[in-house]
């Protein structure tokens, strides 16, 4: 059957897909923002942050490889998968309330509302993927810093509100996150480029990697995964420490800035895209993000301040802001009848990525100066523009 086509979508259709899947996402690092109270309720060492985060990281994992597997983005309602999830998502989140002082029902919490994420990101690109399809890259460009906006929110409450009880803020961004997932399904119909019939086959999975552009593309989506929710987890942390006499509360401003920089790396590469296209974009950013790992090791060292949040406002924006690039070309290369499912298993990959490389650093940062540990994460971006080589053509 020939898919319909129209010549520009409803004018709200983008102005909501990007409000909810920012409202989504920012379950995603709400418990970091709280994290000083977390490991004070819950008498946890330094090592808490890396906890925390792997806990949501693993949840994420497991939610889109039993999406994947099952075919849920290809088979069900995107728009009501959607809403579902922000709802559910939004509700463990909020019930960290009243389990605080219990580290296993806390982290079991924060990996639920991981598994439910997975409803949120990847199935908001295929809702944009249904609308857009000459101008994906600039649409998810659009989404995706949507979804960095989202996950810096909680920092900016903690920053703004920092007399305000951690309970609320908790409250705060589950309710942001329910509104987001109702007005999508209120407001946003199927797009005319939906593909839809995916029957389950265990192979569905895998299916889209026979291609090898489509390699190409997940290999430097990869490497810059191995960087990205590093760099976003570790954000406060450095901070403290390279500038030890930041008061906390604009640590924490800081450190939303830093990540809510990769916004603009976002929508900026989208329109960039219209331009060079896709890989050249995804290309640049991640080998500017690659140099950043590597000038780290003299910034952090550097006694500067100043120079310290400029240097990591920078390396935010260009760090994040290949991935909607990333996306626009798993989509392009993906079968049209599983671009929900390949895109769900190429982000299940990247994000078991970011929990060993989360992990690795937790570990390292007792044994080495700072400035070493984060200079290894070029590691990712050198191998992930290894990958893109091919779509270049350099």
């Amino acid at each position: 059957m020939t898919q319909p086509t129209i010549a520009h979508p409803p004018l709200r259709v983008l102005p909501i897909l990007v409000f909810s899947q920012f409202a989504g996402t920012s379950l995603w690092f709400a418990g970091n923002a709280v994290l000083p109270e977390l490991r004070q309720s819950l008498q946890l060492q330094e090592g808490a942050l890396a906890l925390l985060t792997s806990s949501v990281q693993l949840g994420f994992i497991t939610g889109t490889l039993v999406f994947a597997f099952l075919s849920l983005t290809d088979r069900l309602s995107p728009r009501l998968l959607f809403m579902l999830c922000a709802l559910l998502g939004a509700g463990a989140n909020a019930l960290v309330l009243l389990v605080a002082d219990s580290l296993a029902a806390v982290l079991t919490l924060r990996a639920l509302t991981g598994f439910l994420l997975a409803g949120i990101y990847p199935v908001g690109m295929k809702i944009a993927a249904s609308w857009y399809s000459t101008r994906l890259g600039k649409a998810i460009g659009y989404l995706v810093g949507a979804l960095v906006l989202g996950t810096a929110f909680p920092h900016l409450l903690r920053g703004l509100g920092a007399s305000l009880p951690w309970q609320q803020v908790l409250l705060a961004v589950s309710l942001l996150a329910a509104l987001g997932g109702v007005l999508l399904y209120l407001l946003v119909p199927d797009g005319p480029f939906m593909s839809r019939g995916a029957t389950f086959r265990v192979g569905n999975m895998w299916q889209a990697f026979r291609n090898k552009d489509f390699q190409a593309a997940a290999l430097g989506y990869f490497g810059h995964m191995w960087e990205l929710y590093t760099l976003w987890a570790f954000t406060p942390l450095i901070l403290a420490t390279a500038a030890p006499d930041l008061p906390a509360e604009q640590v924490s401003l800081y450190a939303f800035a830093v990540i809510a920089a990769g916004a603009v790396g976002c929508i900026g590469g989208g329109y960039l895209s219209q331009v060079w296209g896709s890989a050249r974009v995804a290309f640049l950013q991640l080998l500017l993000s690659g140099l950043c790992c590597i000038l780290s090791l003299l910034v952090f060292q550097a006694d500067a301040p100043l120079l310290l949040v400029a240097f990591l406002l920078f390396w935010g924006m260009v760090a994040a802001g290949d991935s909607p690039q990333f996306s626009a070309l798993t989509a392009k290369t993906a079968p049209a009848h599983l671009v929900g499912t390949a895109l769900t298993v190429v982000v299940s990959i990247g994000f078991a990525i970011t929990v060993v490389s989360i992990q690795i650093t937790g570990f390292l940062l007792p044994l080495l100066p700072m400035p070493y540990v984060f200079a290894l994460l070029f590691i990712g971006p050198a191998l992930g523009l290894l990958s893109l080589r091919r779509l270049v053509k350099v």
